[in-house]
């Protein structure tokens, strides 16, 4: 995108003072890492760090109410005591709009990705991302852009053309029909719940089972007690369909 004066967006970055850079990491390591990488990039220039999501806040709470100018952008690890960096993010992009975050996490599984986004996360990059990566995430940032790190995005596109498997994949009678087996229920006790016949009941637990491509009722049970949908008893269902 081009301004009046036909500079670049990018070009308008690079022609500002250097972008503020507050590392959120408990890991003290990565930090000194991170640190170290963004005093040797012009653009950029560290004004802060933290050991995890609470002494971020309470940080940017100090610099607000001293008057002193605020992070431009937030690197923020996912995984730490006390805060973790979703619900830290949350709270910046709600009580400091201005400031953006960029996650770096070792974890590149989808619903981390999404937690992060929906919260307000302006950006996603592993923690083994090239260091120019991590410019261009935080350039985006600072631009009202997102930036996806290559094996994020990957990651992401392959969820979205696999076929559609898991709970998402029933219907509200199979959600029913399974929680009902994950209780222990055999065929006939499920008709009986539902009002339906004993054949159409085995047949909504055959197609269940199909969807969730699991081959017994002890498998199902185990996947209703994992996904919250019913509490974890004691109990060993019968194994038929």
């Amino acid at each position: 995108m081009l301004d009046r004066q036909g500079r670049s967006r990018e070009a308008m970055i690079d022609d500002s003072s250097p972008i503020r850079i507050m590392v959120v990491d408990d890991h003290a390591i990565v930090r000194r890492g991170l640190l170290a990488y963004v005093d040797t990039v012009p653009a950029l220039t560290v004004v802060g760090e933290a050991a995890d999501g609470e002494q971020a806040l309470t940080r940017l709470r100090q610099w607000e109410t001293l008057g002193e100018p605020l992070p431009d952008v937030v690197l923020m690890d996912l995984r730490m005591p006390r805060l973790d960096g979703v619900a830290a993010t949350d709270a910046i992009a709600r009580t400091f709009p201005r400031v953006k975050v960029v996650v770096l996490s070792s974890f590149c599984e989808v619903e981390r990705v999404h937690a992060a986004l929906s919260a307000g996360a302006a950006g996603y990059l592993l923690k083994d991302a090239e260091p120019e990566e991590v410019l261009l995430a935080v350039r985006a940032a600072v631009a009202g852009e997102v930036h996806l790190g290559s094996a994020v995005a990957r990651q992401l596109v392959r969820r979205m053309v696999a076929p559609h498997v898991g709970l998402s994949s029933l219907t509200t009678r199979e959600r029913q029909v399974l929680t009902l087996v994950a209780l222990g229920l055999s065929n006939q006790e499920i008709a009986d719940r539902l009002v339906i016949s004993e054949r159409t009941a085995r047949t909504h637990v055959s197609n269940m089972l199909n969807k969730l491509q699991l081959s017994s009722r002890t498998q199902a049970a185990l996947l209703a007690i994992r996904e919250g949908l019913v509490p974890s008893p004691a109990y060993d269902p019968a194994d038929t369909t």
